[in-house]
C-alpha cells in the first residue's frame, strides 16, 4: 500500500539577514554531491560488504549501479515510499545485475548506517559555517530524517532548515519537491547543487542556482545551464555575495 503525502510539518526557517532588518534567502545544498563525497563513502561500504560475502567485486562497480538504480526509482516510482526503501529495491536490483545473492534487506541497513562515516568535501567543515554566518542555510535531499541525521553535515546545519523528501514528500528531479522547498523558505530560495540531475530540476522548477562543482560530477548537456558556478564553498559565499548585493 503507498503511503499517503503528509502535509510539510514544522516552521518554516527564519529568513531575517543577520545583523539586519532584510529578508535573505534561504541557501539549501545538495547533501550527497555538493557536500559529502558519496561515491568515497559509499564504495567504501559496499566493498566491506562485498567482502564479507566473498564477492570479487569492486566497491565502486556495486556503488555506481545502486545510485543508478536508486535514482531511476526515485524518479519513475509514482507513489512516495521512504529513501530507505528505493535504496533496498535499488540494491537489489544491482545484485541481481550482478548475477549476486545475497540478503538486500540486511545489507542496505548496514550500507545506510554506514553514512556517518561517508566524507564531507575537503572545504565543507570551514566553509559552511562562514557561509552561515551571512545567509540561512538548509539541505535539500532525497533523504529521509533518519539518514540525515547520521551524516556528518547534521551537526552544521540547523533542524529547521532540513527539507528532506520525507519531510517534503518528493524527489528530485521532481517540480514539486522544488516548489515546497521554496514554500517552506517563505517564498526566497537559492539552492546550491552538484549533479546534473539536480541542476536541471532545480532551474526547471524556477529556483535560482549556484553549482557547485565537484569531482566526477558533469551537468546535463540537454538540460537547463546554470548561470552561476564555484568551485568550493567561499567561491560559493563570494557568488550569493554578488548576487544578493552584499559583495563587499
Amino acid at each position: 500500500m503507498s503511503e499517503e503525502p503528509a502535509p510539510l510539518q514544522g516552521p518554516a526557517p527564519s529568513l531575517r539577514g543577520v545583523g539586519g532588518s532584510g529578508v535573505l534567502p534561504l541557501v539549501t545544498f545538495d547533501l550527497f554531491s555538493a557536500l559529502i563525497d558519496s561515491r568515497t563513502g559509499g564504495s567504501r561500504a559496499l566493498g566491506r560488504i562485498a567482502a564479507a560475502h566473498g564477492w570479487d567485486v569492486a566497491g565502486e562497480d556495486l556503488f555506481d549501479r545502486w545510485d543508478a538504480a536508486n535514482k531511476a526509482s526515485q524518479r519513475d516510482v509514482p507513489e512516495w515510499i521512504s529513501f530507505a526503501e528505493h535504496s533496498r529495491r535499488a540494491l537489489a536490483a544491482a545484485y541481481a545485475a550482478l548475477g549476486l545473492t545475497g540478503d538486500a534487506d540486511a545489507d542496505v541497513a548496514v550500507l545506510l548506517g554506514s553514512v556517518g562515516t561517508w566524507p564531507l568535501w575537503p572545504d565543507v567543515e570551514t566553509g559552511l559555517p562562514l557561509v552561515a554566518q551571512r545567509y540561512p542555510v538548509g539541505v535539500l535531499s532525497n533523504v529521509d530524517d533518519g539518514v540525515f541525521a547520521h551524516s556528518r553535515v547534521a551537526p552544521l546545519v540547523d533542524d529547521v532548515a532540513v527539507l528532506t523528501s520525507e519531510r517534503l514528500r518528493a524527489y528530485k528531479p521532481a517540480r514539486e519537491l522544488y516548489l515546497r522547498a521554496r514554500e517552506r523558505a517563505g517564498g526566497a530560495l537559492v539552492h546550491v547543487a552538484t549533479s546534473g540531475r539536480d541542476v536541471r530540476g532545480a532551474l526547471a522548477a524556477g529556483i535560482d542556482v549556484v553549482r557547485l562543482r565537484r569531482p566526477g560530477h558533469r551537468l546535463d548537456p540537454d538540460g537547463p545551464q546554470p548561470t552561476t558556478e564555484a568551485d568550493d564553498l567561499p567561491g560559493v559565499l563570494a557568488a550569493l555575495d554578488r548576487g544578493s548585493g552584499r559583495a563587499t
